[in-house]
Parts: structure tokens; sequence; C-alpha cells
């Protein structure tokens, strides 16, 4: 006997309940994923807009790489100082606290980058601060924490695209838990006259840090200026290169970036342009930095 099993006619309750089933479990996948695409967007909105918001923030042509030393067991609440008095008060004098670390090697520094726009800024700026109410009500609170703060880079961008990255914000809603990821500062001590020669140089090793997922945040040289504000000594033993990175997380930093930074370094010292071995700083951003792991942040290079 033939018999149709497409037929209507030949579907059993048993059958049929079989298909709502199917049916119902094929819509609510469709609901799930529907719903979870929406959300993937109004996410990568929400960052972009983040973003966004930052645009007027940019041009810092002067930036300041800041290493202090902190008395032991100190620097935990000097960063809690720290955070909670400074980076905003420069912002509203026209600077900016690029991002707060703590060095993995050292646990006695607290390293810091802040941004002006130019060198007239950075006399003008520092002026109203250090002399300002703010820095006179807290400065014995902090002094008295630090046990040196001259270790200074002035630095500013090797090229106009290749300045530091300022992101938003860590939002205290939403960014409930604090900055994440890893900051990697790589420092060249590059012989005098051979910043341009090495920059040509170590394009290739930057390039392979970025392929493995490293989010460069700036490639910065030794500004050639006086110091406009003496009472901050800066460092005059350069010249400096500094590479700045953002990793995700340790797994990125041990497997893939430490090992590819350990095969560069033999191929940048054999270039025969640096006075010493680069130095690699592996930082973690305290509470409020802004450079920092963004899942949504995508660097321009």
């Amino acid at each position: 006997m033939d018999v149709d099993y497409l037929a209507p006619a030949q579907i059993t309750p048993a059958n049929a309940g079989g298909r709502s089933i199917v049916r119902f479990l094929f819509g609510s996948f469709v609901l799930v994923a529907i719903y979870t695409w929406s959300a993937a967007q109004t996410n990568q909105t929400v960052e972009m807009n983040r973003m966004k918001s930052v645009d007027h923030l940019k041009d810092f042509k002067v930036l300041e790489f800041r290493r202090y030393a902190i008395k032991a067991g100190e620097r935990e609440h000097f960063a809690q100082y720290f955070e909670s008095f400074f980076p905003d008060a420069f912002q509203q004098l026209g600077a900016i606290a690029v991002g707060e670390f703590f060095e993995r090697k050292n646990n006695l520094a607290f390293t810091w980058i802040r941004g002006f726009h130019d060198m007239d800024d950075r006399a003008k700026i520092n002026a109203a601060f250090y002399y300002g109410p703010l820095w006179k009500e807290h400065k014995q609170t902090l002094n008295g924490l630090m046990t040196d703060s001259d270790n200074v880079l002035l630095l500013r961008p090797l090229k106009a695209d290749r300045g530091v990255t300022i992101l938003p914000a860590v939002d205290p809603v939403n960014e409930s838990q604090g900055a994440r990821g890893v900051v990697v500062a790589q420092i060249f001590a590059v012989k005098p006259d051979s910043i341009d020669a090495f920059a040509q140089q170590a394009e290739a090793t930057f390039s392979a840090y970025r392929a493995i997922g490293a989010r460069e945040a700036g490639v910065l040289v030794t500004l050639d200026a006086p110091n406009n504000f003496p009472q901050l000594p800066v460092r005059a033993d350069g010249p400096y290169m500094v590479w700045l990175g953002v990793l995700e997380d340790n797994e990125v930093l041990q497997g893939r970036f430490g090992p590819l930074a350990e095969r560069s370094l033999k191929t940048l010292v054999a270039t025969g342009l640096l006075r010493n071995e680069p130095e690699i700083v592996v930082l973690d951003p305290t509470h409020r930095s802004r450079l920092r792991w963004l899942a949504n942040w995508r660097s321009e290079h």
C-alpha cells in the first residue's frame, strides 16, 4: 500500500505535537538571535556615542610620562587620593589625565600620563593648578606618600597621527569594577639624531604588535624644548621613543605579546640605533584610568 507521509491527512496527533515543538523551538531560536543581534547593535551604538563624546579632547601635542616612587604599602592610597581629586581638575583647566597605572614589576611605582595642547598651555595650566586652592589643600597628603616625582619624560607625538589616544572617562555605572585590560609602554633609549631612522626600523615591530591584538595608543618621542615650568623637573637624558599599547588581558600579554616582544628585541637592538636595550613596562590601569581596554574601541593604526 502506497502511503504519502507528507499528506496532511496522514499526520497523527503525535506527529503534529512533534512538529509544533519544532516550530516553537525554531521560533524561540529566531527570537533569541534577534534579541542578541539587537543588543549587540545597541551596545555598539552606545560605545560609538561614547567615543564621539571625546572628539573635542584631541591635539595634545605635549605629553608627560610621569613615574612616581611611592612609600611602601601606600600605592593604593596614593591612587585613591589622586583619582579622587586631580584628573577632573586638570581637564577643567584644559589639560588631560590620559591614564593612571600601577607598574607590575615595581610595587612602589605609580605611573600616569598627562597631556597639554602645547608648551604655553603646559606652563599656564601647571601654574594654575600647583598655585591653586586644590593642590594647596591636598599637597601635604600627596607629597607625604611620595619619595620621588622627578622621573618624567617630556614627549610629543612621533607624527600627527601617532598621538596619544584619549578614551572616554570610566563610566561609574556601567564600569563599576573600574578600568580593565593591560597597558604596555615600551621605552627605547635612542641614539642622538636617530629618532626618524629608528622609527622606520621599528615600524615592522609595531605592526606585528597590532596584528596580534594590541591596540596602539600612541608613539611618542622626546620633546626637545626647555622646561618652561621648572618647578616640575623633567629628564634631560634623551632622546627616547615610547610605544603605548593596550591588551585585552593577561592571556594576550603572556601568550602572544610577550613572546613577540622578546623576539623583536634582538632585531631592534641589532639596528645599532639604541643606547641600551628597550624597557618594557607592564601597567595595570587604576580604577579611573581612561587608557584601558574597551571592547568596541578600534585604534586607528
